[in-house]
């Protein structure tokens, strides 16, 4: 197993009016939180304690950026020397952004050894596709939409080609290695998600979903079909509902593992002899619709 990214920096803006007001939801990240460890939701999404950003989720977020905007460019000039061209200022954006990323590295060394990490998997991208072969519908596209009955799902897809006859792909960059065999399935979650989410919005199935991990050079694809949104749709109903429950009974269980050696919140896990903050009933129930010891709906 890689080593976990840590806490992904927040995605560049999305211009308010593309976005619809917030009801209580979820995104894959927040999904996969609350089946990672119910408290660490709590943490994240309910006390929203802040977390330290990480090397490794700063140069995710960096090397998404230059993608982005290497798409900007005319198709002829999505060059590798390009793409590495625009890290200078997209290192500067993300300093503006959040300006705690600096302080990451020790020295300059640290720095330039971090820079070129970057560059390495940038090049990697190239080794998975020809940029200067492909016309992206979308690029960083914020999805939404109301599950009836259920939370609101949101997220933001990295890119989105439409083939000539009209076939959709979904493309989303790891900068991590991919997943061990076996484990394929636990990693196509965030891609069932906004597959799920286009077709309900769309009424279009994308055609292939693609991850590409440029950790390592791999590429994963998977070809969803409807009986299978269905199928996800009501994993969806119940991971939100485990989540409800757990706030009704105010009853956020940590459930440990390998993956705490990187967690933000061990200092408030009572695994680790921490105390979690009291929660507030108010950010309670923004967050999951329900009120912590109110009746369950019959």
């Amino acid at each position: 197993m890689s080593e976990p990214a840590g806490p992904a920096l927040e995605p560049g803006p999305v211009e308010a009016a593309e976005r619809p007001a917030l009801r209580p939801g979820l995104s894959p990240s927040r999904a996969g939180d609350f089946l990672q460890c119910p408290l660490l939701f709590r943490f994240r999404t309910i006390d929203r304690l802040p977390e330290p950003p990480s090397p490794a989720a700063a140069r995710g977020t960096l090397v998404h950026a230059v993608l982005e905007h290497l798409f900007g460019l005319p198709s002829v000039e999505r060059t590798l020397e390009a793409a590495h061209a625009l890290l200078p200022e997209q290192w500067a954006a993300l300093r503006e952004q959040d300006a705690r990323v600096a302080e990451l590295f020790a020295d300059e060394g640290a720095l330039s050894d971090w820079l070129d990490s970057a560059r390495a998997l940038l090049a990697t991208y190239f080794t998975l596709e020809d940029p200067t072969r492909l016309e992206p519908a979308e690029r960083e596209l914020y999805v939404v939409t109301e599950l009836d009955d259920g939370p609101q799902l949101r997220g933001i897809v990295d890119r989105i080609d439409v083939a000539p006859n009209g076939w959709v792909r979904v493309v989303d960059y790891k900068t991590g290695k991919s997943p061990r065999s076996g484990y394929e399935s636990s990693a196509l979650f965030q891609m069932r998600f906004y597959a799920y989410v286009l077709w309900r919005t769309r009424g279009v199935l994308p055609k292939r979903l693609q991850l590409e991990y440029l950790g390592d050079g791999t590429m994963l694809q998977h070809e969803p079909t409807e009986p299978e949104m269905l199928t996800f749709e009501a994993r969806i109903r119940s991971i939100w509902a485990g989540i409800q429950e757990a706030a009704r009974a105010d009853d956020w269980r940590t459930r440990r593992s390998r993956l705490c050696d990187w967690c933000s919140f061990r200092a408030h896990c009572p695994e680790y002899g921490g105390t979690p903050p009291l929660a507030d009933p108010d950010a309670v129930e923004r967050a999951t619709g329900v009120r912590p010891g109110a009746a369950a709906a019959s």
